[in-house]
């Protein structure tokens, strides 16, 4: 479904992305995992078109080159990011927030069923539909992001680091309703997350970044019990 070949990006001449290749198959959770700074995030930017990739580098994504195409027609492909901090829109109320996700859809007809089926997982959300998104806890408001991303009828999710800046406790609410996802949506997706134990226990395979390259890959379990990867990313000795 997704296939990066070569990845290179640039902040002027610091080189943020070397030479990154993934691929990410239908309906399966692929993970990139590594720490600050490894180039997790700016990988993502770079699929969703919203950094520049080199000339050299290719992204496909159904077998359509997206490379730097403006960010709302890859949007509009299907291919929909919940960035990095979430980034709600503080002060539209949460049935405000899911209504711009679905700004681009001609399928106006189908967004109430859509919206129910988001409420489903997040119930909560519908508990608190004219609240504004700014109001709400951080983990209910990367149930918005997610919800969000959603509203835009995607078929691949990237999600980046969606248990940053939230109590442990929802964390494993929030991966849980991943693995829903992917489960009764047939969802593609592709998660950037430090908390390796965590995107490793979901995945089905799995990246390890290091200073803008992938040093490991492989089936998400075998990754899990690599010494390396534990010494390095699950904190053990």
């Amino acid at each position: 479904m997704l296939v990066v070949e070569n990845l290179q990006v640039s902040y002027g001449v610091i080189k943020a992305i070397k030479d990154i290749s993934i691929k990410v198959n239908e309906k399966s959770i692929v993970t990139l995992i590594g720490a600050n700074g490894a180039g997790k995030t700016t990988t993502l930017r770079a699929i969703s078109g919203i950094v520049r990739a080199s000339d050299d580098s290719r992204i496909y994504y159904n077998n359509k080159d997206i490379k730097n195409l403006p960010p709302h027609k890859i949007v509009g492909l299907g291919l929909s990011q919940v960035p990095e901090g979430r980034l709600i829109f503080a002060n539209l109320t949460v049935k405000e927030n899911l209504e711009m996700g679905s700004y681009l859809r001609k399928d106006k007809h189908n967004i109430t069923n859509d919206l129910e089926f988001v409420f489903s997982i997040f119930p909560r959300l519908k508990e608190r539909l004219n609240q504004p998104g700014g109001t709400l806890s951080g983990g209910e408001q990367q149930m918005l992001a997610i919800s969000r991303a959603l509203m835009s009828k995607p078929k691949m999710l990237l999600l980046d680091e969606p248990s940053l800046g939230i109590a442990p406790i929802l964390v494993k609410t929030i991966f849980e309703k991943i693995v829903e996802i992917n489960a009764k949506l047939g969802m593609t997706i592709l998660l950037v997350e430090q908390n390796a134990h965590m995107a490793l226990s979901i995945a089905d395979y799995g990246y390890v970044l290091e200073t803008g390259r992938v040093i490991l890959e492989g089936p998400a379990k075998e990754l899990e019990s690599n010494p390396e990867v534990r010494k390095a990313y699950l904190g053990e000795i």
